[in-house]
Formats: C-alpha cells, sequence, structure tokens
C-alpha cells in the first residue's frame, strides 16, 4: 500500500529526459508530484495506471490472475494443465495464503492511482488557450478515475467480502491517496456501505462522461455546460469525439452498475440490505435502454465472436455491434487456437468442457434432455440440439480449423484427441472449447487472424434482468420500469438461437411461466450456456449459494464399427469445496499484520 516511490517511478515513464552534462552527476529523473498541475501528461499517466490493471483481460476468455477460465474451477470445466491454480483450487488447495482469485493488492493499487489523480485533478491546467477544452478534458479524466475506482472497487468486494462472525461485511474503503506515513491497520466496512461508495463513482462518472465518444458536426450540439464557456464543436471532438474511443462511457457504466447491483441482490448477500430484487432490475433495465429495450436484442448475439467479415472490416471508426456494452482491443493473433484448438488442428486443448455443461443444453425443442418430450435420442447425443452447444463446445465429428477436418474423439481415432490420449494435451473430458475461436485459423503454419474481444455483453445484463424481475414480481410481471418481463427476455433469448418446439412455439418456457421457482431453474440454466466460459460461472453458483461440489464428468466414445457409438460417462474430477468458500479470503498476509483486518469466517 505504500504507494508514493511507485507512482514516482512510474510517473518517471512520462518525464522529460535530462540531458545535462555528460561529466556531470545527473539529477535523478524523478518529477515532484505537484508537477501535474502544469503537466496534464504526466498527470493523465497517473490514472493510465489504473487502465493499466482493469480486471478483466480483453479476450473475454482469460481472466485476469493467469490466462485460464475460472470456469475450470467449476462444473462447467476442467484443464489439462495440472499447474493451473483454478484447478489446484477446485481440487481442495484453496487457502488464504494461495488464492488464485485474489484482487487485493491490484485493486489497491489501482485505488490509489485514482485517489491521487482525483486529489489533484481539478487544479490541473489541461489546456493553457481554451477555457472550455480545459473544462472538457478535466471531466473527460476525472469522469474516467470515478468509474475506475468503482470498476476496480467491485472487482475487489466481489473477491474479498464475506462473513464475519456471521455478517456479511465488506472490504476497507479508502478514498484518500496515502502513503507510508498512513495507518493502514483500519477496520473493515460494511457491505452495504462498499456497494454504496461503488454506486456513488459511478454515478459521479455518469455525470462527467458522455453516453459514448464521437465526433460532432454542429456547434449546437455541444453540451450547454460547455457551450457557455465558448466551447465549439471543434474542441468538444478533441475531448469526447472518436478519438476517445476505447475509454469508459456512460454506457459501459451503465452496464457495470447493473452487474453490482445483481451481485449484492443475490442470496449469499441479500442480507446485507444493499440492494432489493426490485432495484436491480432497475439498474439493468437503465443499461438496457441504450438497445432499446426487449426488442434490441441482438439477433447475432449469441455468436458475436464468429462474424468474421465484421471483424476484419472492423475500424476504430466503427460503431460496436448491438451485442457488445463493453470491449477489449481488436487483436491479431492466434494465441486462443493455439491454446484452445484440439491437438488434431494443432492446438494445446487447454480448457475442456464437461458432460454436466453438455447435458445442460437442451434439444432444439426446447426441454431438457431428461424430459420425455425432449426426444432425446442417448444413441445420437449431439443430434437436434440446442444450436449454441455446436457453436460453443467442440464435439465428435464437428469441423473445426482451417483444414475443415472432422474432430475425431473416439478411442480408436489416430489423433490425439480422445480423452486422455496424451497427458498434458488431450482432453480430460472427450471434449473442447469452440466458443471464443475462430474456425478458420491454421496453426501449421501459424497466420495471425483478427479477433474481438467482449468484456460486457447485452445478453448478460438482460438475463440480470430476468433474474431480477422474476425473483422480484415472477416470470411475466414488468419491473423497474420496463415494459417487458422476466419471460420477454428468456423467450428472446432462446427464440433468436433457433429453440422452437414441433408447434412452433416453446412450451417448455410457458410452462415454466407459471411458476417462479421453475422460471428460476430455467434463467439459470439460460445464464449458464450463455455466458460460459466467459468468467461468469464461478461468481454465479457463489452468490446463488449453489452446490459447488457436483461431481464433474466426461465422455469416451467408443466406434462400433457399424455406423453407430457407444457412450460412457465417467468421473473426471472431484470438486472440493467447503461451505465457506461461497466467500473468498482476506489475504494471509494482510491479516496478519493488521489486528483491526478482521478474516472472513472458516478461513
Amino acid at each position: 500500500m505504500k504507494l508514493k516511490n511507485i507512482i514516482l517511478l512510474g510517473a518517471a515513464t512520462l518525464a522529460l529526459t535530462a540531458c545535462d552534462d555528460l561529466f556531470e552527476p545527473a539529477m535523478e529523473n524523478n518529477q515532484d508530484i505537484d508537477q501535474v498541475y502544469n503537466d496534464p501528461i504526466f498527470a493523465r499517466g497517473l490514472i493510465d495506471n489504473a487502465f493499466l490493471v482493469i480486471p478483466i483481460n480483453a479476450d473475454g476468455l482469460a481472466s485476469a490472475s493467469n490466462g485460464i477460465s475460472t470456469d475450470v474451477a467449476t462444473d462447467d470445466a476442467v484443464t489439462n494443465d495440472d499447474g493451473n491454480s483454478y484447478k489446484k483450487m477446485a481440487l481442495g488447495a484453496w487457502t488464504a495464503r494461495d488464492n488464485a482469485i485474489s484482487q487485493w493488492n491490484d485493486r489497491y493499487h489501482a485505488i490509489m492511482y485514482c485517489n491521487l489523480f482525483l486529489s489533484k485533478c481539478d487544479d490541473v491546467l489541461w489546456d493553457y488557450s481554451d477555457a472550455a477544452l480545459n473544462e472538457m478534458h478535466k471531466d473527460l479524466y476525472k469522469g474516467n478515475a470515478y468509474a475506475l475506482r468503482g470498476l476496480h472497487f467491485f472487482h475487489l468486494l466481489r473477491a474479498h467480502c464475506g462473513k464475519v462472525d456471521g455478517v456479511v461485511t465488506g472490504v476497507p474503503i479508502h478514498l484518500d491517496f496515502e502513503d507510508g506515513t498512513s495507518d493502514f491497520n483500519v477496520p473493515r466496512n460494511s457491505f452495504k456501505e462498499c456497494i454504496d461508495q461503488i454506486i456513488s463513482d459511478f454515478d459521479n462518472a455518469i455525470a462527467l462522461l458522455p453516453a459514448d465518444y464521437g465526433d460532432i458536426k454542429s456547434d449546437n450540439e455541444v453540451p450547454a455546460k460547455y457551450r457557455s464557456m465558448g466551447g465549439d464543436a471543434l474542441a468538444y471532438n478533441r475531448a469526447f469525439g472518436t478519438l476517445q474511443r476505447g475509454k469508459i462511457d456512460r454506457r459501459m457504466i451503465q452496464a457495470f452498475k447493473a452487474q453490482v447491483a445483481i451481485f449484492a441482490a443475490s442470496p449469499a448477500y441479500q442480507s446485507a440490505g444493499a440492494m432489493s430484487w426490485e432495484d436491480a432490475a432497475k439498474y439493468a433495465v437503465e443499461s438496457l435502454k441504450n438497445v432499446g429495450g426487449v426488442s434490441g436484442v441482438d439477433p447475432d448475439g449469441w455468436h458475436w465472436f464468429d462474424n468474421k467479415s465484421f471483424i476484419e472490416n472492423y475500424s476504430f471508426n466503427d460503431d460496436d455491434p448491438l451485442e457488445i456494452a463493453w470491449r477489449g482491443n481488436v487483436g491479431e493473433s492466434t494465441s486462443l487456437e493455439s491454446d484452445y484448438y484440439p491437438p488434431s488442428c494443432e492446438g494445446k486443448g487447454r480448457i475442456n468442457p464437461t458432460q454436466n455443461l453438455v447435458d445442460a443444453f437442451p434439444t432444439v425443442y426446447g426441454y431438457p434432455i431428461t424430459d420425455s418430450r425432449s426426444q432425446y435420442d442417448p444413441s445420437n447425443p449431439y443430434d437436434n440440439r440446442d444450436p449454441r452447444l455446436h457453436r460453443y463446445i467442440v464435439c465428435n465429428g464437428d469441423i473445426i480449423g482451417a483444414k475443415g477436418e472432422a474432430v475425431n474423439t473416439t478411442s480408436s481415432s489416430g489423433t490425439l484427441d480422445p480423452r486422455n490420449k496424451e497427458k498434458g494435451r488431450s482432453s480430460i473430458t472427450g471434449y473442447y472449447i469452440r466458443k471464443h475461436l475462430r474456425d478458420d485459423v491454421n496453426l501449421n503454419p501459424a497466420a495471425n487472424k483478427k479477433h474481438w474481444g467482449a468484456r460486457i455483453r447485452y445478453t448478460e445484463i438482460f438475463l440480470d434482468y430476468a433474474e431480477a424481475a422474476n425473483e422480484a414480481a415472477g416470470p411475466k410481471t414488468a419491473v423497474g420500469g420496463a415494459n417487458y418481463s422476466a419471460y420477454d427476455v428468456i423467450k428472446a433469448l432462446r427464440k433468436r438461437v433457433g429453440i422452437q418446439d414441433p408447434s412452433g412455439g416453446d412450451a417448455y418456457l410457458d410452462e415454466c411461466a407459471q411458476s417462479k421457482d421453475k422460471m428460476r431453474e430455467l434463467i439459470r440454466n439460460e445464464r449458464r450456456l450463455e455466458l460460459c466460459f466467459e468468467n461468469h460461472r464461478f461468481w454465479d453458483l457463489r452468490r446463488w449459494m449453489a452446490p459447488l461440489n457436483e461431481s464433474v464428468k466426461g465422455v469416451d466414445i467408443t466406434d462400433n464399427g457399424n455406423g453407430t457409438f457407444s457412450y460412457a460417462y465417467p468421473e473426471v474430477e472431484k470438486r472440493s469445496f467447503q461451505d465457506y468458500m461461497y466467500y473468498g479470503p482476506i489475504p494471509y498476509s494482510e491479516a496478519l499484520k493488521y489486528s483491526n483486518l478482521r478474516q472472513n469466517d472458516g478461513w
């Protein structure tokens, strides 16, 4: 937490280079912090440090910790990498000393940079010659600082809040810049105080930032605040135009608020009284106004990652797709395919979907495969299934990769694709991941391809609303100012992927809509399917206080030689989570150093 020296060293990358006589001792190339007032580049460097450690990677698949999805610590996936920290966690090695999901140091460091910037930014001379442009730049960077502080604090809270003596408790709130003379031996704030502070930061940011960044053509489009100071379209475009895309805007923040609200309203945290289900629905509705409500469900939103024509031709000036609330960069590489393609496609097969997840996909008629009306055929288990199954998971016989050859995971296959064929490369479950990957990449020889990184999809916010509305008022009642219900949202999401029963409707959905409990089960399953391999399942199971130790299964496939196959479903990994692990620990070293910093129960 002693950041003064860190900040000065970090800021030194922006400092002016000394040109002293080579034969005389040079002064240290560190700027005094008060130089921010006359050096906007130096000032901006402070907030850039908080951008550098945003807790979400650009590809939407990797976690902030070590590049492997947190899904491998759930019933949705395993990994063939025995050294993976999430795998160790799932197998029983999760402790306060060894915590793969720890956010403590990175988040607090980023918060300290935000605090320092916010303490200085009002007095920085952002532009010498134009008062309106000076004010615009101040608002731009101040708004981003508030938004970043709220975002970092949310991820900190989610990872480290927990019960202390049975009471849901937050983490220490630090709103001032602190150095080596500060007192860090402070107690934890209440969970509600933490949620209130996060929402307050987001609201402060919303008041300063535009809905999105883009150039305007007329001076009349300049907001009145800046127009009264003489601001024109040229100045506005410098501060809030297309050039600034990639920074945080109001649409993103509204999505952040929806994420925070559904988290705080969930069963694991409800007793803290920080958010109601009605509140969570309201925040989701505010975000969904940006796409026009349920009518704005993107028809292609469930497979945004394989719209190759759009991705290849995307430019920085283009608008984001309807599905995307927050995105990363459009990067050009083959790293995802190298890590997750099957071995027959020259990949490492690092993440392996489980049979548990495969079984969660209904048939194309909308019924669970356990329902006698589903027309599920155990002898052809991948036929007539929800189309998302083959978009998100590589099953036996599916084609992926530029070679255009079917992946063969039967026990008699001559490739390394079958389950456990080669340790550390073949799948442990008999399945490979397809979501996020392009199916036209050739890894031998490797040729880079563009990828679109979705950090928050509007589908997630729709599912937030559906969950909150159902809990607040049942399946068919509109909540939070919406003119649509949980039922309407789930109907739209299932319809866009092609789910339809023989009569042309969705009879199973209609059946679930008769009961809040049945609808809850369906909503949670839809969330599992839509958001698989996007680092949601780990957190969802915990906020729901759902079972954590479900036996994880895979598939062994035998080719019978007559055009038929036999299927067996062995257990491939046992989970080992204790009940107190619904909440993560405070770092052991921090609890040891500070007597007022209480550890979460059980840790």
